[in-house]
């Protein structure tokens, strides 16, 4: 039976410190995200569901990639809310998006279309719908990261907080 963990956590523009690989933080913020990772696959987990919005989905995705290296077992399922995500991104996180989408396990849109209201919504309850454990890092802001904590509290599933301290 396989074990499901899907990510949440905020844009970088709601972190409390600058996210970049040089920050000290953000160094902190990737190593407790990693050994979180680590520890769910020892305890089973094989799947690891990331929504690909700029900032910690992207980071856990970069990590499962980095870590199938050397890791078979693992796979990385990417929930998009729609075909046109990165419409609006710059030129290096759309990059980066795709280089990530192109090397995912699997791919699955909350809607085929285009961007429309309640996309992201729809596509937070469907990672946590198909996940048993949910992997946050969380500020306590206000937005999709509190929406999708709240709907796994209410799905009964549990919840890791990771944060960079």
């Amino acid at each position: 039976m396989t074990k499901n963990v899907c990510f949440t956590g905020h844009r970088p523009q709601q972190l409390p410190f600058e996210f970049h690989s040089k920050n000290k933080d953000y160094i902190k913020l990737k190593e407790n995200l990693t050994n979180t990772i680590l520890s769910l696959i020892n305890e089973g987990y094989t799947n690891f569901i990331s929504g690909m919005a700029i900032g910690i989905d992207t980071l856990c995705a970069e990590i499962i990639l980095e870590l199938k290296k050397k890791n078979k077992q693992i796979k990385l399922l990417c929930y998009l809310p729609c075909k046109n995500q990165t419409r609006y991104w710059n030129n290096y996180d759309a990059k980066k998006y795709h280089f990530i989408i192109d090397n995912a396990d699997e791919i699955k849109y909350a809607t085929l279309g285009n961007y429309c209201i309640g996309c992201l919504q729809l596509r937070n309850k469907m990672m946590v719908n198909d996940s048993d454990t949910v992997v946050a890092v969380f500020y306590n802001k206000d937005g999709g990261t509190k929406y999708t904590i709240n709907y796994a509290i209410s799905q009964n599933k549990k919840i890791i907080y990771v944060n960079e301290k």
